[in-house]
């Protein structure tokens, strides 16, 4: 009998938990625990680490897993390599549900750098007004270049202080619409976008935005994984698993 985790926290993967709940597959949705307030889900769901890769791996064995989806985010590196060998240490097949990058367009300003680390040291200048788009875990690093004042769109209110001494925050969950988000860019007066190349449709108007408003985009490529099949939809999956289900019936 067939029983898959997925490994969650984006829109793909709450369209598969979706397409899965009409079905009798059991299944489990797993969140990192990251966001205070995460996404209801229409299957169980289980919050925080498994400790590491094995860890993952004797989680599978023990509850019974068949099929493993990794429907993380395209820069959740570390649970996606853990993945790729708790499958391996397993024996529970993996398939990777992922959204394909962004691809620079005619009237784009972007400028490519290969990690967060290049990203902080491209900001090295003048004092600019930023919208840092990245989410909370690499705020810290952004600290050292403390001249420009820095936008956030956090999805949870913060509980702490924030490592950045001039920031604005904003709180807001996604998809965004290019209305807003050209809202949002001219009310902060925004000179430069910072973004991580997460692909997707949910997040990409404030790339449509920068656009039209003809501002710089400092664009954070993917990190490097593990070879792993992969692929772009829910009914791939759902035919990995030997399912068909149309959405939305």
């Amino acid at each position: 009998m067939i029983k898959v985790l997925i490994l969650g926290g984006t829109t793909e993967a709450g369209e598969l938990a979706q397409a899965l709940a009409k079905t009798d597959v059991p299944a489990l949705y797993s969140y990192a625990g990251r966001v205070k307030t995460p996404k209801p889900q229409p299957i169980p769901v289980r919050t925080g680490g498994f400790g590491g890769a094995e860890g993952l791996g004797e989680f599978l064995r023990a509850e019974g897993f068949t099929h493993l989806v990794d429907a993380t985010h395209p820069f959740a590196e570390q649970m996606s390599r853990n993945a790729v060998l708790a499958s391996d240490q397993s024996g529970v097949p993996l398939l990777a549900l992922t959204r394909s990058p962004w691809q620079p367009v005619e009237g784009d300003r972007w400028q490519e750098v290969a990690n967060v680390e290049a990203a902080v040291q491209a900001l090295a200048g003048p004092r600019q007004r930023v919208m840092l788009a990245i989410g909370r875990q690499h705020l810290e690093a952004f600290a050292s270049q403390p001249q420009h004042h820095y936008l956030l769109r956090l999805v949870d209110e913060p509980t702490g202080a924030l490592p950045l001494p001039n920031c604005t925050v904003t709180v807001d969950r996604g998809p965004f619409t290019t209305k807003g988000d050209l809202a949002l860019l001219k009310r902060h007066g925004i000179e430069r976008v910072v973004s991580k190349n997460a692909g997707g449709e949910g997040a990409a108007a404030k790339l449509l935005a920068a656009r039209e408003l003809g501002l710089p985009v400092l664009m954070i490529k993917r990190p490097t994984l593990a070879t792993r099949p992969e692929v772009h939809s829910v009914d791939q999956v759902l035919r990995w698993l030997g399912h068909e289900v149309a959405l939305g019936v």
